[in-house]
């Protein structure tokens, strides 16, 4: 199941692969990524001059240093390329001139401070302790409820019919859409129930349009006519000036969550569930001790990143592991890379079950940008495992449609961004 890397492992000509194009690292980019190591934890690759980090020392720094490394790129990296010519050691005015033209720049992934301290503050009043324990209370009958949606069939596509349709429903149940509404949000966001709805029907909607006009109807109506609901707790948010936020900037919040959490759930319970099922031994000592589960999910995550890469923009000249960053570089980290990095993790493309220091990893980032979903994602996986090896005594591959043990066949997202399986067909006896 797990690559074990070593001497033997193909020489890579780095200088030939484009990381961003490339289908031959789609399925396998570790190799890549050692490659990439073996010439410098910071290496600028030739195709579109993105200086690629590896190392975890060096991706922290830059995770840590917002001041240096501005995060209006992060999730586009270097296409379509900046609307304007970095020209001198700071280029932060001109970041801020142009800001507005950068793709995405209306979401809190691209925000720097001061107007990011502001947004991830409103982010934190509307993902309170109380609310986020209601929130896995909803988690535990909705386990329950996805897995009886297929329940009676004995195998089933664990992205389609269940990773995917929780990780949307779990984050629906979290900003308070109406119980009416939450089928066309599995509908438009691709997590529908197989037959529910007629397919031409679901791709008909933009699923960001369909966020932001939902979403701005649920906060217009709250604001004008409050109610003892989530969603009204939304609408009356607050900064933490006292001022309130316009309803694009709460409905920009909302749509984040929603893209931010319901993908990379998504990942990280498809490759935990692979483990599992690939790998007979880990799932019995899970079974028969559910304490390793928190440290089995921080080893999956370390693992598979379920985000492949993240960009940052440098906004001063400066120097990162040794290397010269001039003002304007994009830098990329590459999560995957990081997260196997030898300096920091022993045999680091061994699953280890008890890995002291798993936690370590950066799949959910470092500094003011970690993902404020992460601990969302971590009950989700919880949950689900626990309550899929509760109601399956056997969860294993499906080799009719992934083939037999010694040839395997996974299709993975061909994206430079995402990391992650489209499909993870399982088969289980019912407990």
């Amino acid at each position: 199941m797990t690559t074990h890397f070593d001497d033997t492992r193909p020489a890579i000509d780095t200088d030939r692969v484009d990381f961003f194009t490339d289908p031959s690292i789609v399925a396998n980019p570790y190799d890549y990524f050692e490659a990439l190591r073996d010439r410098c934890p910071v290496v600028r690759e030739p195709h579109h001059g993105v200086i690629a980090v590896t190392g975890h020392e060096q991706a922290t720094e830059v995770y840590r240093d917002h001041n240096t490394y501005s995060s209006c790129i992060a999730p586009i990296g270097p296409f379509p390329g900046l609307p304007f010519e970095p020209d001198g050691d700071d280029i932060g005015a001109l970041i801020e001139q142009f800001r507005h033209q950068i793709p995405l720049n209306e979401h809190l992934v691209t925000f720097d401070p001061p107007r990011h301290t502001a947004h991830r503050a409103l982010l934190r009043k509307l993902m309170t302790p109380r609310r986020l324990k209601e929130n896995e209370e909803f988690m535990w009958r909705l386990a329950d409820r996805q897995i009886d949606e297929f329940f009676s069939q004995g195998s089933f596509d664990l992205m389609a019919e269940y990773a995917q349709p929780f990780a949307v429903l779990v984050v629906a149940d979290l900003l308070g859409v109406p119980e009416e509404d939450r089928a066309s949000f599995r509908a438009v966001l691709g997590a529908q129930r197989p037959g529910s709805i007629q397919e031409d029907e679901a791709l008909t909607d933009n699923p960001l349009q369909f966020l932001e006009e939902k979403f701005t109807g649920y906060i217009e109506q709250r604001r004008s006519t409050p109610r003892d609901d989530v969603l009204t707790e939304l609408a009356t948010a607050t900064f933490p000036d006292g001022s309130t936020p316009e309803v694009i900037d709460v409905v920009h919040i909302a749509c984040f969550l929603f893209a931010a959490g319901q993908d990379t759930t998504a990942r990280l319970l498809s490759s935990a569930l692979h483990v599992i099922a690939e790998r007979p031994d880990i799932q019995r000592q899970l079974r028969e001790n559910r304490d390793l589960i928190p440290n089995f999910i921080e080893e999956t995550l370390r693992m598979e990143s379920p985000v492949k890469s993240d960009f940052r923009l440098a906004r001063t000249s400066t120097t990162l592991g040794g290397v010269d960053v001039p003002a304007g570089s994009t830098v990329m980290v590459l999560s995957g890379a990081v997260n196997r990095d030898p300096e920091r993790f022993e045999n680091p493309a061994e699953f280890r079950l008890d890995r002291p220091n798993a936690r370590e990893h950066l799949a959910f980032g470092r500094g003011i940008h970690s993902c404020p979903g992460g601990p969302l994602a971590r009950v989700e996986a919880r949950v689900s495992i626990e309550r899929l090896l509760d109601r399956m005594s056997r969860i294993a591959i499906d080799e009719s449609v992934h083939g037999p043990a010694d040839a395997r066949t996974y299709e993975y997202e061909p994206t430079y961004i995402l990391r992650g399986l489209r499909k993870l067909h399982l088969e289980y006896d019912p407990s």
